[in-house]
């Protein structure tokens, strides 16, 4: 699992980044405070090593030994867009191309239908830096927790339900939960 060495070195590093994100239209943005990331008090009943979102708080929590979490902030799903329940990480990508869902291009044509082929990864790319994508039962949801090129919307309910983290927090997320990570969104 994890040493403490690990999370201390880890989070000491993560914590230090500053939490200024280059977004696309080339201006700098900054976090509001309470969607940065910190180390926060996780319920017992939580395992180390998983996975908690709130959607209506906009927060993740990847969850530390002795009952302690890294709180990231994020943007979820629209309204009536999120997914709810369990599942677990199964894929995990570096600069992952993206590709809109048959549903998005229904529901969006104007917006969607010209990435109908797919979009090659880079920091254009609505996955940002790093995708863990997410299965239910052996079936790929089509669900991601994934980051962003526009950090602006980090404390937002915005997306077509993916649940999105600011590059820097993506990175540090990708780096702690391998690939059989439990997640449960509620």
């Amino acid at each position: 699992m994890f040493s403490r060495r690990d999370i201390v070195l880890g989070t000491a590093a993560l914590l230090a980044t500053p939490s200024v994100a280059r977004a696309a239209d080339q201006e700098t943005y900054e976090l509001p405070k309470q969607f940065r990331t910190y180390i926060v008090r996780a319920k017992p009943e939580f395992r180390p090593g998983e996975i908690i979102i709130l959607t209506r708080q906009h927060f993740l929590y990847f969850i530390l030994p002795d009952e302690k979490a890294i709180r990231y902030g994020v943007a979820v799903g629209s309204e009536g867009r999120n997914l709810s329940g369990s599942a677990v990480v199964r894929r995990k990508a570096e600069w992952p191309s993206w590709t809109p869902t048959a549903n998005m291009i229904r529901r969006e044509p104007q917006v969607y239908r010209k990435f109908a082929g797919g979009m090659p990864g880079g920091p254009e790319n609505p996955l940002g830096a790093r995708a863990l994508y997410l299965y239910r039962g052996g079936r790929d949801t089509r669900y991601r927790i994934h980051g962003t090129p526009q950090p602006w919307t980090i404390g937002r309910s915005v997306s077509s339900g993916c649940i999105r983290l600011h590059n820097d927090a993506i990175i540090d997320l990708y780096n702690r939960a391998p690939v059989g990570t439990r997640v449960t969104v509620y």
